[in-house]
């Protein structure tokens, strides 16, 4: 379904934040019957809707707005909306057609459209992705998730998205190239559960791309993918890392040596995985690496990490603070952890108790040596589901800023001091920028002291 199907056609759009305004500018200009707008989670937190917005779109409020939704021949939701919300499950079994913005645009650009998903690394990644081509001379526009809505994206050759997998669940056209970087167990209590949430994933790679990339290491990928025909990053006939000509490790395309791995200044084994995928999707696309590779080795030395995601804070102690407060799962909080192997580590998780499995975590610590802070409201259950690990010291306190002032007695001089939840930020903080505000807060009031 493309946006100018909509038109002479009612129509109900689901949501009034960022994607939702987006959404109703882009289908009131392709001339609907009716076009109303539905926001069921109205709070002190929403946004004015005046203007332009409420002349194209009357809104609708609270329990009143499921009847608008029910009314019309097409809901376009909002990627916040749950495939498990009531509304939605009742919506579709009445045969309501439900489509997102991200679907529609895809109809119209899929074939000039990179697009990024993954459990963990797709925002670096497609960050990566946009970054070297623009190095290489290939002009992209860079949204999705990751920024601007795509309905709101302007007209460009090129366009690299970063997906959800709760905007991935309503495409009907795969982009170009479908990049998929990693795959385990998040985001259960909006998708029903681990399959669904692996099928709403992989939607992205399910009708016909060109090219699919995925991260050859991920488990899940290879088991949910079997022997279909991708092209695996970080595999020996791909793009991946291994001794280069000075003895270090480098960069390679097969038996091709790029650059050294000391180039990208992002830590982590994952981080030089995401790196991986990214010379791989250009390399699909065209792109001569290897012909190109100073050129791109010095686009990887200037690339900056994302915010809140491995971003380190300098402190007069000598302590290195990091913020990775996007880490909302426990397999996010181990690849962090990895990131500072072999380094005194503190490490800081809890935020919303969704209820996941923190055993997972637990195998993964079985071996390390560290001391690990819970903070409500799933601290205590994660340290609970460390207990009997001999060489992981645990601890729970009442809030962040005890988290710090802890952190800062119990670990040595040259440690690292990581806030990485394993967890959501909402219901403590307004969001996950909040909770990196009260870390750094915490990290120069405790400094003082």
């Amino acid at each position: 379904m493309r946006l100018s199907d909509l038109r002479g056609r009612t129509v109900a759009v689901w949501g009034a934040g960022r994607e939702g305004r987006a959404a109703v500018t882009a289908i009131a200009a392709h001339g609907p019957a009716d076009l109303v707008a539905v926001d069921d989670s109205a709070n002190f937190l929403s946004l004015p809707w005046e203007g332009p917005l409420a002349e194209a779109a009357p809104l609708v409020t609270g329990e009143q707005g499921y009847a608008r939704l029910a009314a019309a021949e097409i809901v376009v939701r909002s990627p916040g909306v749950p495939n498990t919300h009531p509304w939605l499950v009742e919506l579709r079994a009445r045969g309501v057609t439900v489509t997102q913005g991200t679907a529609l645009w895809m109809a119209d650009h899929a074939d000039r459209t990179i697009g990024v998903t993954g459990s963990k690394g797709k925002s670096t990644t497609s960050s990566l992705i946009s970054h070297l081509l623009a190095a290489v001379d290939r002009p992209n526009v860079l949204g999705g998730n990751i920024g601007v809505p795509t309905l709101d994206l302007p007209d460009a050759e090129r366009y690299v998205l970063e997906l959800s997998s709760y905007q991935c669940s309503d495409l009907t056209e795969s982009p170009r190239v479908a990049v998929v970087t990693a795959l385990f167990p998040e985001h259960l209590d909006a998708h029903g559960g681990e399959a669904e949430y692996y099928r709403d994933k992989l939607n992205l790679i399910a009708y016909g791309p060109r090219t699919v990339v995925v991260n050859g290491h991920d488990p899940r990928l290879a088991l949910e993918l079997g022997d279909r025909a991708v092209i695996r990053a970080g595999l020996p006939d791909s793009v991946h890392v291994a001794t280069g000509p000075d003895g270090t490790d480098w960069f390679h395309l097969g038996d091709r040596p790029l650059f050294a791995r000391g180039v990208l200044p992002l830590v982590g084994r994952h981080n030089a995985g995401n790196l991986c995928v990214a010379l791989a999707v250009l390399d699909a696309l065209g792109v001569d690496v290897v012909a190109h590779k100073d050129t791109l080795a010095v686009a990887v030395a200037g690339f900056h990490g994302l915010a809140h995601r491995l971003t380190e804070i300098a402190d007069p102690s000598g302590l290195t603070f990091v913020d990775d407060t996007l880490a909302t799962s426990p397999y996010a909080a181990m690849h962090a952890i990895d990131a500072y192997d072999g380094r005194p580590l503190t490490v800081i998780v809890g935020g919303t108790d969704r209820g996941l499995d923190y055993a997972p975590l637990a195998t993964h610590l079985a071996e390390r040596e560290l001391t690990v802070i819970g903070i409500p409201d799933s601290g205590s259950r994660i340290v609970a589901a460390l207990a009997g690990l001999p060489k992981v010291r645990t601890e729970v306190v009442d809030d962040l800023v005890d988290a710090v002032r802890l952190a800062r007695s119990v670990t040595p001089a040259d440690g690292v001091v990581l806030l990485s939840p394993a967890a959501p930020s909402y219901g403590r903080f307004r969001n996950f920028e909040h909770r990196s505000e009260v870390f750094a807060e915490a990290i120069r009031d405790t400094a003082a002291g």
